[in-house]
Parts: C-alpha cells; sequence; structure tokens
C-alpha cells in the first residue's frame, strides 16, 4: 500500500508529488503526458498586480517557499526551471510614473516596486517615461519542469502513463484501490478535466483559454521581463515567450487565428524592431470564478482530495497549496476559509 495515489503531473500534481517526497511519504501517480496548461504556461512569478498595485494572495509566504521549493527539484533532476529575473513595468504616462511611486511606499509593496525608474533604452521599444522594476520576479521553465519531473517519476517507477478512469475507483473501509493500486488518500490534481471527476464536478470550476506566441527578435536584446499591453519575456537565444489572451468561451486547447491576431496586435503596439512567430501555444486555465483555488477534502470521505484552480500564477501557487494540503491531511491543519472547497459546498 502507498500513502497517496496522485491524479494529474501537471504543476499541480507536481508540486504535491515534490511535498511528499520531502516528507518521504510513498505514491503514485497517474496522468497522460500530453499537452495541458502547465505545458504552455508562461511560468511567470510576480507578487504583485500591476494593473491595481495590490499585492498577490499570501505573496510573501509564497515567495518564501518558492525559491527553495524548486531549488530542491534542480538538485534531485540535474536541471535549472528557476531564472530569476526582474519585471519592468512600462510607462505609459506621468500619472503612471506617480501611481508606482505611491504604491512603492506602501508597507506591504516596498519591497517590491523599486522606487529608482529603470531607463534602460532598448533597440526595439520606445519609452520616453521609463520603466519600473518589480523586484523578486522570475519564471519557471514550466515545460521543461514537467516533461523531465515525469521522466523522473517514470524512472522511479512512481508513475503509471494511462488515462485515470473514475469508475476503477473502489472506496473500500480501510483504504482505496484502483486497477491493483491500495492507498491511504487520493489527491486529484486533474486541472480542467475535474469536470469529468464525480466527487468534485459540483465545484464551480471554470476554464480560461490562454493562448502565447514564441518569437524570434534579433534587434531587441531584452534581457528582464516586459509588462505591458502583454508580457514578453527573454528566454535566450533571442527567442521571447509572449502573452497571454484570456477566452472564458472556447474550451479546447487548439491555437486560433484570433488569438494570434490578438497577441500580434499587442505586440506592435510595444515593439518597434522586427520578430518572427515562431510557434503559437493554447491552453485551459483553470480557474475559479472567486480568482481563488480550491483544495481540500471531500465533506463525506476523509480519503479524497483535491488541488486545484491555480489559474494564471500556478508557479507561485503550487508549492504553496501542495504544503497547505498536506499539513491538512496528515496534521488536520484546517485551510484558509478562502480557498477551502467547503466554502461552495456551504452554498450547494
Amino acid at each position: 500500500m502507498v500513502d497517496y495515489l496522485i491524479v494529474g503531473s501537471g504543476l499541480a500534481g507536481i508540486s504535491f508529488a515534490e511535498t511528499l517526497l520531502q516528507q518521504q511519504k510513498t505514491f503514485v501517480v497517474i496522468d497522460t503526458p500530453i499537452t495541458n496548461s502547465s505545458r504552455v504556461a508562461g511560468g511567470l512569478y510576480n507578487p504583485v498586480v500591476l494593473k491595481r498595485f495590490t499585492l498577490v494572495w499570501e505573496a510573501d509566504e509564497q515567495l518564501e517557499l518558492l525559491s527553495s521549493f524548486y531549488a530542491s527539484i534542480e538538485h534531485r533532476l540535474g536541471e535549472q526551471f528557476d531564472y530569476k529575473l526582474p519585471v519592468l513595468r512600462k510607462f505609459t504616462s506621468v500619472e503612471e510614473q506617480n501611481n508606482w511611486f505611491i504604491a512603492a511606499d506602501k508597507p506591504n509593496l516596498d519591497k517590491y516596486l523599486s522606487t529608482t525608474l529603470h531607463a534602460t533604452t532598448y533597440a526595439g521599444i520606445e519609452s520616453p517615461f521609463q520603466y519600473g522594476e518589480v523586484l523578486l520576479t522570475g519564471y519557471v521553465d514550466v515545460a521543461k519542469l514537467v516533461t523531465q519531473y515525469q521522466i523522473f517519476l517514470q524512472q522511479q517507477l512512481y508513475f503509471h502513463n494511462e488515462t485515470f478512469v473514475h469508475a476503477d475507483l473502489h472506496l473500500n473501509p480501510h483504504s482505496i484501490s484502483y486497477q491493483g493500486i491500495e492507498a491511504k488518500h487520493i489527491v486529484f490534481a486533474e486541472g480542467f478535466a475535474m469536470h469529468s471527476n464525480p466527487w468534485f464536478n459540483h465545484l464551480p470550476l471554470d476554464g480560461a483559454k490562454g493562448e502565447l506566441l514564441l518569437i524570434h527578435a534579433p534587434a531587441l536584446k531584452l534581457d528582464k521581463i516586459l509588462n505591458s499591453a502583454v508580457f514578453v519575456l527573454p528566454i535566450g537565444n533571442d527567442l521571447y515567450k509572449v502573452g497571454a489572451t484570456y477566452n472564458w468561451d472556447d474550451k479546447t486547447e487548439i491555437p486560433t487565428e484570433a488569438g494570434r491576431t490578438e497577441l500580434i496586435e499587442k505586440l506592435n503596439e510595444v515593439l518597434l524592431c522586427e520578430f518572427e512567430v515562431v510557434d503559437h501555444f493554447a491552453g485551459i486555465r483553470p480557474t475559479v470564478k472567486d480568482r481563488k483555488p480550491i483544495i481540500g477534502t471531500h465533506e463525506s470521505d476523509s480519503r479524497l482530495h483535491l488541488l486545484n484552480g491555480l489559474g494564471t500564477r500556478g508557479v507561485l501557487l503550487g508549492p504553496y497549496l501542495a504544503q497547505l494540503l498536506f499539513n491538512h491531511i496528515e496534521n488536520s491543519v484546517p485551510l484558509p476559509k478562502e480557498i477551502d472547497l467547503r466554502r461552495f459546498n456551504k452554498k450547494k
């Protein structure tokens, strides 16, 4: 018998699996390593919502865990995934500059918003009002992380490459069993596929389709993450990720001409230099209507658990939520009410 069965191997599933490894728990992961929202994620982490100059929920705690968590995975796999890069907010007016300095004086934001204007000139960008610099930011190469972590799990015989069949899960008096695997607990980290889960599909998980471009722009020479009409993320060799779109109606993972056009039009508002679109990605972000994650234990069975709703901030949220859920299951530590799935059970 293993301690846990994990369904899903995107950012949520990997975060929980790594937490279990660090806690010396046994587990099996079931998933098909195909394209999912984690693979097409931009991977940015930024503690500040720049549109409103507010701090992300529990940002301090998430950032404190982030570095050590991904460093542990890097050490385990012998690969780099976490890249520390400042975010530059391109100002379009003096008013935006003033709003930045007002926000930077707030006690909870002062360590994240630099009060020194960034004046570097980039060949492909016109910025007469300069930039504000967000500190303690960066990105995780999520596609590489998911691929390499799945390979590691397969090598350790922790990974079953198959589609999970919910009807084959049996709830026994003292354990659960699934196709010959017996476990104490099961954690569903299925993302948008939760809609097929008979134990949790009553919860209001929505999906926001996001599309990204990969461009080649040799003249740009951008060495930080640009936040403007779109984000522009340098990944080396004059390649940049550009994103992202939000579509609440289309639930397919197929890139669209409309998404491509939207991103190119916004990119043309920012860049003056030539660029070439090298690739185009799409995925469905698992989101919740109140913009909070959704984790916890099933109201009728203490062996069934959920880790979902990471939305656009999965890189930041994943490790933190995995730790919260682990402590909830193993040590009966209450979950924060704003992310506990029970906030919806009361409204049924």
